[in-house]
């Protein structure tokens, strides 16, 4: 069911714009002033679960950072486990790793090997949808374990990268768009 319209404008107002962050010509959506409000984080999680609500998903992927954030709420409203996506070197575990391609230089993302059991139903979670590229490689891992990616979600979509489009094949929900 999708979100009230006046809801997501709500929503969309409490998201700080910072203009030149991390660098020059970046306007960063910044979701700390979302987060600090009780009753904006409670509406968003809400929202984001909604899209969930009576479907079987075992597991919630939180990719790091902010996709912790919302995926841990995510997974305690849809009474599933919560697994964490790291950046390289963070897991304790034995653990596999994705490496992929960033606007500057490269990444890796990494997974516990033991994370996820074949068949299983998981949903990726972050807060923003860029490129897709996060998302795509976080599905990678998922996929290479035998989990179902059921669905990817995200709070923020910024339209103008096209993540989306580099999410083709994958069932993905962001709720607020700019």
């Amino acid at each position: 069911m999708p979100a009230d319209g006046a809801i997501v404008r709500a929503l969309a107002e409490k998201i700080r714009d910072v203009p030149n962050f991390p660098k020059e010509g970046i306007l960063f959506k910044d979701i700390t002033t979302l987060l600090q409000d009780a009753g904006a984080f409670k509406q968003a999680v809400d929202i984001m679960a909604d899209t969930y609500r009576g479907k079987a998903v075992e597991l919630v992927v939180g990719v790091e950072s902010r996709g912790f954030i919302f995926g841990g709420a995510l997974a305690y409203l849809l009474d599933a486990g919560f697994v964490p996506v790291r950046k390289e070197g963070k897991l304790p575990g034995q653990k596999i790793s994705q490496a992929y391609a960033l606007e500057y230089g490269s990444a890796v993302l990494e997974m516990h090997k033991d994370a996820i059991k074949p068949g299983q139903a998981v949903v990726i979670v972050d807060d923003l949808l860029a490129t897709g590229g996060t998302a795509r490689t976080t599905a990678r891992l998922v996929q290479q374990l035998g989990g179902k990616v059921v669905g990817i979600s995200f709070l923020i979509e910024l339209r103008f990268l096209k993540g989306a489009d580099n999410l083709s094949g994958y069932n993905v929900v962001s709720h607020l768009k700019f």
